[in-house]
């Protein structure tokens, strides 16, 4: 499937605001569809970030709703900024609409929370153990490069002007487990020691020993952004499709998951030195 449209934080947030002028000015859905002559589905995709949305439409919403004070200049310009492709679309139909999706939300992220049972979370890759990972899937081989790509290309947000704040749970199974082989996996743990040194990456490994976990169903992320009126997204990707939960009842539950696996986990001392000697016990090819 090609990438397409994903939402945006930036769209998220202008379709959150567009209906809430229209709720305000008391005017239904039907009545603003037919006021702009055209369908309630559409305005309903407009306000739930479904569909993309051009500066001038949003001057049309806002003729409609009376609006002509400085907040017409804002949301005009939150509509240009959402209207910008994202890096990731250069990778054309070799990434999901779904992965689409959270890449661009992990993109405009100002933290998140993750916790991995199996593997090394994605931010964290070396690109031999990626390739490895990647080559597992059904891609064909000029996805697969483009997939890696596209993986690598993504952990600039740990090192971007405003890098995001990463905090992350493996489970100790996932230090463990032979990707690409004993080298491979050495040189992935050489990375791990080397990023947990970084002031905005908190790393901990959840050991065998701590028994059973607060979490048994698999991984999942907590997306948090820089507009603290903008809800956490929690991300759960499995093979049925993925699921993203935004409604506090859902978010609070996977936070409180989330802080019981750091409460079981090593700090991030004894889990470097766990990585470390998991890494010394590993042959270097």
């Amino acid at each position: 499937m090609a990438v397409g449209s994903p939402p945006t934080v930036r769209r998220r947030q202008l379709g959150r605001e567009l209906r809430k002028l229209r709720e305000d000015a008391h005017l239904h859905l039907d009545a603003l569809a037919h006021e702009l002559r055209c369908s309630p589905s559409r305005i309903s995709r407009i306000e739930t970030a479904r569909i993309r949305i051009s500066p001038g439409t949003v001057h049309e919403i806002l003729d409609a709703l009376n609006i002509h004070d400085q907040r017409r200049d804002r949301l005009v310009e939150l509509a240009r900024q959402a209207d910008e492709p994202g890096w990731w679309q250069q990778f054309g139909d070799a990434l999901t609409y779904e992965y689409a999706t959270y890449i661009a939300m992990e993109a405009e992220a100002a933290a998140l929370r993750v916790f991995e049972p199996s593997i090394v979370h994605g931010l964290l890759q070396t690109q031999e153990y990626a390739q490895a990972m990647i080559a597992k899937g059904p891609a064909g081989e000029g996805d697969q490069k483009s997939k890696i790509a596209a993986r690598l290309a993504r952990q600039d947000v740990l090192s971007r002007a405003a890098p995001v704040r990463l905090d992350v749970v493996l489970d100790e199974a996932a230090v463990r487990r032979v990707v690409g082989g004993p080298g491979v996996l050495r040189r992935q743990l050489e990375r791990l020691a080397h990023l947990s040194h970084h002031p905005n990456v908190g790393l901990q490994v959840l050991p065998f020993a701590a028994g059973a976990t607060a979490c048994a169903t698999g991984p999942f992320t907590i997306v948090d952004f820089p507009d603290t009126s903008e809800n956490p997204v929690v991300y759960v990707e499995n093979l049925g499709g993925d699921v993203y939960l935004e409604r506090p009842p859902a978010v609070d539950t996977f936070a409180a998951v989330f802080g019981q696996l750091q409460a079981d986990a090593l700090d991030h001392g004894e889990s470097r030195r766990l990585v470390d000697e998991i890494r010394e016990s590993l042959p270097e090819r």
